[in-house]
C-alpha cells in the first residue's frame, strides 16, 4: 500500500501543469514555493520507497539464483545416486541398489521443490523490477519539474526586482515637477532668474552713472566758455568771436 501510494502521488506530480497552477494561483510565489516543498518532500519519499522496492527486488532474485542453483545441484546428487544404484544392482547388490535409488528420489523430490520455489518467485521479481522502472522514471520526472518549479521561481523573482525597481524610479521621476515652484527644481530656477535679474539691474545703474557723469562734464566745459566770453565782455574786448563771424 505504500509503494502504491508513492506510485500515485509520482503520477499525479507528473501530470501536473505547473504554469496553469501558477497561472490560476492568487498569489504565485506562495504557490510555486508551495509547489517546490511538495516535489522535494515527495522526491525524498520516492527515494526511499524505491531504495525498499530495490532492496526486497534484490532479496528475491537472490533467493530465486539460490533456487535455481539448489535445483541443480539436487539434480546432480539424484544422478549420482541413480547411478551407484546401477552399479550396485549389477554386482547383484540390490538392497544397496534399492536405498540409492530411494536417495535419488528424494534428491529429485527436492529438486522439484527448488524448482517450483524459483517458477513461483521469477513473476514476483518481473513485477518487482516493472515497478522499480517506473518508479525511477517518475523520480527522474519528479526530478526535472523540481528543476523547473526552481527556474520559474528565479524568473519570478528576478522580475519582482526588476519591476520594484523600475516603480521606485517612476515614482522618484514622478515626485519631480518642474513647473511647481515649490520643487527642488522650480526653487533653483527661481533663485537664478532673481540672481539674472539683480545682474541685470546692477549694469543699469552702472551705465547710467557713466552717462550722468559724461553729461555734466559737458555741462562744466559749456559754463567755462560762457565765463571767458563775460571775461572778455567786462574788459571792453571785442563781441566774441562766434558772434562777428555771425554779422
Amino acid at each position: 500500500m505504500v509503494k502504491q501510494s508513492i506510485f500515485g502521488r509520482i503520477s499525479s506530480l507528473m501530470k501536473a501543469n505547473i504554469n496553469a497552477l501558477l497561472d490560476s494561483a492568487e498569489d504565485p510565489q506562495k504557490m510555486i514555493d508551495q509547489l517546490v516543498r511538495d516535489y522535494t518532500n515527495n522526491i525524498a519519499d520516492a527515494e526511499s520507497a524505491i531504495a525498499e522496492t530495490i532492496g526486497n527486488l534484490r532479496l528475491l532474485e537472490r533467493d530465486h539464483e539460490e533456487d535455481v542453483q539448489a535445483a541443480a545441484e539436487w539434480g546432480n546428487k539424484a544422478l549420482a545416486a541413480s547411478r551407484k544404484a546401477d552399479e550396485l544392482r549389477r554386482s547383484g547388490n540390490a538392497t544397496d541398489a534399492d536405498k540409492f535409488d530411494n536417495l535419488a528420489k528424494v534428491a529429485l523430490q527436492r529438486q522439484i521443490g527448488a524448482e517450483n520455489e524459483a517458477k513461483t518467485a521469477e513473476p514476483q521479481i518481473a513485477t518487482q523490477t516493472e515497478i522499480v522502472d517506473k518508479l525511477k522514471n517518475g523520480l527522474n520526472g519528479m526530478k526535472d519539474k523540481l528543476g523547473e518549479l526552481k527556474n520559474k521561481r528565479s524568473e519570478l523573482v528576478a522580475r519582482s526586482k526588476v519591476a520594484e525597481a523600475q516603480n521606485k524610479v517612476q515614482d522618484a521621476v514622478g515626485s519631480i515637477n518642474v513647473l511647481d515652484p515649490t520643487s527642488e527644481l522650480g526653487r533653483f530656477e527661481d533663485k537664478i532668474r532673481r540672481q539674472e535679474a539683480l545682474a541685470q539691474g546692477k549694469a543699469e545703474i552702472a551705465a547710467s552713472s557713466l552717462d550722468a557723469q559724461f553729461e555734466s562734464l559737458e555741462d562744466v566745459g559749456q559754463l567755462t566758455e560762457v565765463e571767458a566770453r563775460l571775461a572778455e565782455l567786462k574788459s571792453g574786448g571785442s563781441a566774441p568771436k562766434a558772434a562777428i563771424e555771425a554779422e
